[in-house]
């Protein structure tokens, strides 16, 4: 259960011009925070994707998605309420096992999958919704949102958080018709319902094992998000006592409507189709012959992609903030704006990035990246999790029971494991990564030790 903390966190350490972030996220605008990061990209351009692998029982994937989402989510929520600060799994990670090389592979990889996922959300937006306007170079269209929405950051969280509230009722309103189309299909008639239970894994026994396992290791893009929350700890008030009941609830409300719009994008349109489509729920509208327009529901699904690229561009400045803070990354990357408090140089280094992806992948091998990277994450979070039980705060803070990290991290584990039959460019993707990841920390080392520093533990 959950036990309130007796009073307020601390005050936020500080970046190196002593300037600390500004707590303006209350409770509610943080549960909007969770929930509009987590809908978005995954439902609106990614269903296709995992229907091609599985076939009509595409609600299969995110119903097991749910699951393993709600068990690291826990994970999560224990030790936010531990250690409320910006900087998430990489500062899990260092607390529990104090290996510095360990802590900045975790957090690079949580940053690339911020941005890998950013990048999708741009590619969703230049793809198939867009085209119902405007016929223009999607990579061109994709680097242009990019920088748009990077400048928002810039300005503030709270206007970026309040921004993401309207884009989050928008998206949340889209998904509501495809429900809606599915009320109406029932109530009269329309739809295939024996294609709720067909899959198309290419064979039995072990090739669908693989195969529900490789939808849900895809699916479970639609639900990464809730992680990020954590990296807004430090602008977020009294977040011992908000950060349970915003994750938890995010988690089971946007699961809930994924289940549902999976079981209606299923009924009325066959897989084969949803598998060739960047828009896939814009073709359930079409096919459901619901007289909904067209071109208003693609608007809507570019207000969504929209909300999960601003997300995530503001999760991976803010990580680059708490990690400099870390001394994980050069003290530089933590340097706030003074007039908007707003971490100017993270802000700029993750959309240099985040360009760079833009311009070389697609929404469905970005999105996979987007999942491994996480479920490896995850994977060392939750074991994190059980060590850091013997180092106690004093505090009281939400516990989760031992079985929910322990099963997280065999579920991660798995997800990410060969087993989920993973296309190769993903793990080769990944891999140049990781390999960009080993040359700057042993570039951070080098500057370290010249300044006579050793990093990440305060020693000198």
């Amino acid at each position: 259960m959950l036990n309130s903390s007796t009073e307020a966190a601390g005050p936020p350490p500080s970046d190196g011009g002593g300037t600390p972030l500004k707590r303006a996220i209350g409770p509610k605008l943080l549960l909007l925070f969770v929930v509009g990061d987590i809908l978005g990209t995954g439902i609106y351009a990614n269903t296709g994707a995992v229907a091609g692998r599985i076939g009509g029982a595409l609600w299969v994937p995110f119903v097991i998605g749910f699951v393993v989402a709600m068990l690291t989510a826990a994970s999560y929520v224990e030790l936010v309420g531990k250690y409320p600060r910006a900087a998430g799994a990489a500062l899990y990670t260092q607390k529990a096992f104090r290996v510095p090389f360990l802590t900045f592979i975790v957090a690079f990889m949580v940053m690339c999958s911020g941005l890998s996922s950013a990048s999708a959300a741009a590619r969703a937006f230049s793809g198939d919704y867009l085209q119902e306007f405007v016929d223009i170079s999607p990579t061109l269209i994709a680097i242009l949102f990019v920088v748009v929405l990077a400048s928002l950051n810039l300005r503030g969280v709270s206007e970026s958080v309040k921004t993401n509230v309207v884009l989050t009722v928008v998206e949340v309103t889209g998904l509501l018709v495809i429900l809606g189309i599915g009320v109406a299909a029932v109530l009269t008639g329309e739809g295939e319902p024996s294609r709720l239970t067909e899959f198309d894994t290419g064979g039995t026994g072990y090739a669908v094992l693989t195969g529900v396992l490789g939808a849900t290791a895809l699916g479970f893009f639609a639900f990464v998000g809730f992680e990020d929350s954590v990296n807004m700890a430090e602008e977020t008030k009294d977040p011992v006592r908000n950060f349970p009941r915003a994750i938890f609830l995010g988690v089971a409300i946007t699961g809930t409507i994924y289940v549902l719009v999976a079981l209606v994008s299923s009924l009325m349109v066959d897989h084969e189709r949803l598998a060739g489509s960047s828009g896939p729920l814009l073709l359930v509208v079409d096919e459901s012959g619901v007289d909904f327009p067209a071109k208003l529901f693609a608007l809507i699904a570019l207000f969504a992609v929209s909300n999960s690229a601003l997300i995530n561009i503001m999760m991976a400045s803010r990580l680059c903030y708490g990690l400099a803070n870390e001394r994980v990354l050069p003290r530089g990357m933590g340097r706030v704006l003074p007039g908007r408090r707003t971490p100017v140089v993270g802000i700029v280094f993750v959309t240099a990035l985040a360009i760079g992806l833009v311009s070389t992948g697609e929404i469905e091998g970005l999105g996979d990246t987007t999942s491994f990277l996480l479920l490896c994450v995850f994977a060392v979070v939750n074991v994190a999790v059980l060590v850091l039980r013997r180092d106690p705060v004093d505090h009281k803070h939400f516990r989760a029971p031992t079985w929910i990290p322990v099963l997280g991290a065999v579920t991660a584990g798995i997800l990410a494991s060969p087993l989920s039959d993973r296309p190769a460019d993903v793990y080769i993707r990944a891999g140049v990564l990781l390999a960009i990841g080993i040359g700057l920390w042993i570039v951070n080392q080098v500057a370290l030790r010249a300044a006579g520093q050793t990093g990440q533990t305060g020693e000198k």
